[in-house]
């Protein structure tokens, strides 16, 4: 299998690998810095060699397996020594809205029914008690998480810590991979008294100041008790509307 590169270093832009496989599917190489598109994180882009990644998918063939979706993979053969290189600034902006909605998780309870993570915007869809949001206040209180600039840590737990403590996980529709024995863990903050702790195979920023001001955009009824956020950075709006 493909070994995860961005697991322990998700600033990691550029890297060497070897093609182990080109299917119908797209490129499968021993290790890589793309991420594969799941739990609501879109998968990278870029280029290996001079060729466009135009998607990162986990195959639908073999289970866990990473594959690279490329423009002409015709110019790819098993063997062949390649250098990838994935779009940093979508990357980056990917990165800063994951630990957002992390954060926007440890300001409200009930689990997430759902969610996307995207450059331009993002969302978490909450199964919450019916009644009114305040916008404003919620926005407020995420927005001071962030320049509080929280320390964000990757660690790991073993299944039977996350049986004992079911309550660390708060998404309905995603749930975390098990088989291997241990849990990837994402704590935002001090790890005895965590902001937010929850189980996350995705890539984040290191500190919550990297993420930088976000504007909370609206928030629907999506149901009698499920209600969506939707986020954006403030910089892009900003941009937008100049």
């Amino acid at each position: 299998m493909t070994q995860k590169l961005f697991l322990n270093d998700a600033n990691m832009t550029s890297f060497d690998a070897r093609v182990l496989d080109v299917t119908a599917e797209g490129i499968v190489l021993d290790r890589t810095a793309f991420y594969a598109s799941s739990g609501g994180q879109p998968g990278d882009i870029g280029i290996i060699n001079d060729v466009p990644v135009t998607d990162t998918i986990k195959s639908k063939i073999v289970p866990g397996q990473i594959v690279h979706v490329v423009a002409h993979p015709e110019k790819f053969s098993a063997g062949d020594i390649v250098n990838g290189q994935i779009d940093w600034a979508r990357r980056w902006s990917h990165m800063r809205m994951h630990t957002a909605l992390h954060l926007l998780c440890s300001l409200l309870k009930g689990h997430v029914t759902g969610g996307s993570i995207g450059a331009e915007k993002s969302r978490l869809d909450f199964d919450v008690e019916s009644g009114t949001l305040d916008k404003d206040a919620l926005n407020d209180a995420l927005n001071m998480l962030i320049s509080d600039d929280h320390r964000v840590t990757i660690g790991e737990i073993d299944e039977a810590e996350l049986d004992r403590n079911p309550d660390l996980v708060r998404t309905l529709s995603v749930k975390p991979p098990r088989g291997a024995g241990m849990i990837r863990m994402v704590t935002i903050g001090d790890i005895n008294a965590p902001v937010d702790r929850q189980p996350c195979g995705g890539t984040h920023v290191t500190s919550t100041g990297q993420i930088g001001p976000v504007t909370i955009m609206k928030i629907e009824n999506k149901g009698k008790q499920n209600k969506r956020i939707v986020i954006a950075l403030s910089e892009n709006l900003a941009a937008q509307a100049a």
